[in-house]
């Protein structure tokens, strides 16, 4: 049998790209896994921290003197467009990469992932030659007229720390507001999914950006991840994962005084009133429980449903549940393929049995036992409470927790008793209820009548244990910038 990387064309060894260059080095290789069916696809060396140290003195060359801090605007624009174009057309190898790494059907990044990474290169290109400041009135300076104004001015060195469930796209987010001010980028991809942003650095390489602007280094996120994050010369962290990791990156760059910017867990309430289209509902509310496995921050996993149509809620889901064709994602008409990896698979299994020994229904769904590949099937809990682990602990895969409620009041009580804040939906016909509980709902993006639309333009971050920052829309770019004040005395 052809392996999938005969089949597909897959280099077996990978590099490192490093100030312009392919270059090896570090503690052996880690081996990415194609996890619906268990099998090695590529390498990619194990990078440490003199790895990350060779990548952060070239960004900081370019950033300090170099050729990228010689150019205008307009020329960074340009150059961004540029990648842009390179990268749409290779979208296709793009999605088969991060699809075949993460165990996902292709249909979905090609869907979503791609398009919104292409919006983002493209909007944020449009922001390279419109960064301005501000002038400021003020009364003078001991008798004698001042004028005040601000800069907006490049932080420096981002280091880039992407999380493996949708790692293109991620790491366009942070990539293309850091071109567009003028920064230069380290990328430390997930080890899971290494390979799409080594393509995107042959792409940079094709499109001429100058040597050491952007570079990216693999490893392992307590080794490489780590040197990044205590690097001297890094100026910003742009994390996203985990909480816990979230909290250690804290930990390592509060003595340097790094900035930081955190995009972390969630637990996302879907709230269903009575008067919403059900239907819609239904579907909508599916989609944002089961794309990708279930493995998105902003899923949509507690299902938060007013009791009159409760059972009907339930009925429709479990018969969207059950749609869903399991299997490998190569073969036709699958629509849901493995989770990312073992570990994972096992965290899901146990939630699944800790739902059940809370005295949760267990609707539909569970893990897929024996055999190649790590499946889980849509699962869903109804008759839950708010306390439950299921309903409280972020499960990162398709495994939804349905639970009641009569007022709006006890809705949104539901909805912000959780110490996560990173999206949430409101399926009700009701403008007025609509506004108000978006209003009072405790999270950086609200959807009504729509799971978590995300948009290049629109600023994307979460409050409390969901993180801190925006990525972005204008936030991204003032996220990667630092405003000067300058007064002058006439």
């Amino acid at each position: 049998m052809t392996s999938l990387a005969e089949q597909f064309q897959l280099q077996q060894q990978y590099r490192h790209f490093i100030n312009g260059l392919w270059q090896d080095g570090g503690d052996g290789h880690i081996d990415v896994v194609n996890p619906a069916r268990e099998e090695v696809i590529a390498r990619v060396p194990a990078g440490g921290a003199a790895e990350i140290d060779a990548a952060v003195r070239a960004a900081r060359a370019q950033f300090a003197g170099g050729a990228w801090s010689r150019l205008s605007g307009p020329e960074r624009g340009a150059l961004i467009l540029k990648l842009a174009d390179l990268v749409e057309r290779d979208a296709a190898i793009i999605a088969r990469l991060d699809a075949l790494c993460i165990g996902r059907p292709m249909h979905e990044p090609a869907m979503l992932d791609l398009p919104n990474a292409l919006a983002t290169l493209r909007h944020n290109a449009g922001w390279a030659d419109k960064i301005e400041g501000r002038t400021i009135p003020n009364p003078g300076y001991f008798g004698r007229p001042t004028v005040t104004y601000t800069r907006r001015e490049a932080i420096g060195v981002i280091g880039a720390i992407v999380p493996w469930n949708t790692p293109f796209m991620i790491t366009c987010w942070k990539l293309a507001p850091a071109l567009a001010t003028g920064c230069t980028i380290v990328i430390k991809p997930a080890e899971e999914t290494p390979l799409s942003a080594l393509h995107l650095a042959a792409l940079v390489a094709e499109a001429g950006f100058p040597p050491g602007v952007v570079n990216v280094v693999t490893g392992r996120g307590a080794v490489a991840g780590a040197a990044l994050c205590v690097h001297p010369g890094v100026d910003k962290i742009s994390f996203t994962g985990s909480p816990v990791v979230g909290a250690e990156i804290m930990r390592a760059a509060g003595p340097l005084f790094k900035r930081v910017a955190l995009e972390l867990g969630g637990k996302s309430p879907q709230v269903v009133f009575a008067d919403a289209d059900l239907e819609r509902a239904i579907q909508g509310c599916a989609m944002g429980l089961f794309f990708n496995q279930g493995q998105v921050c902003a899923a949509g996993t507690r299902l938060l449903v007013q009791r009159p149509i409760y059972e009907q809620f339930v009925a429709g889901l479990r018969q969207a549940a059950d749609n869903v064709k399991v299997g490998d994602p190569l073969e036709e008409g699958v629509s849901m393929g493995a989770v990312a990896k073992r570990s994972q698979y096992d965290s899901i299994a146990r939630y699944i049995q800790a739902g059940c020994d809370e005295g949760a229904t267990l609707v539909t769904g569970g893990a897929v036992e024996g055999g190649k590949g790590w499946f889980i099937r849509p699962t869903l809990f109804a008759n839950a409470r708010n306390d439950m682990r299921i309903a409280r602990e972020e499960i990162f895969g398709p495994v939804g927790t349905i639970i009641a409620f009569d007022t709006d009041e006890e809705a949104l009580a539901l909805a912000n008793d959780s110490k996560y804040g990173l999206g949430a939906t409101i399926w009700t016909r009701d403008i007025t209820r609509a506004h108000t509980m978006a209003a009072a709902i405790e999270a950086g993006a609200v959807g009504i009548n729509g799971w978590a639309p995300m948009d290049a333009r629109v600023p994307w971050g979460g409050v409390k244990s969901s993180g801190l920052g925006r990525e972005l829309g204008y936030s991204g770019i003032e996220a990667c910038t630092e405003e000067k004040v300058i007064t002058v005395v006439l």
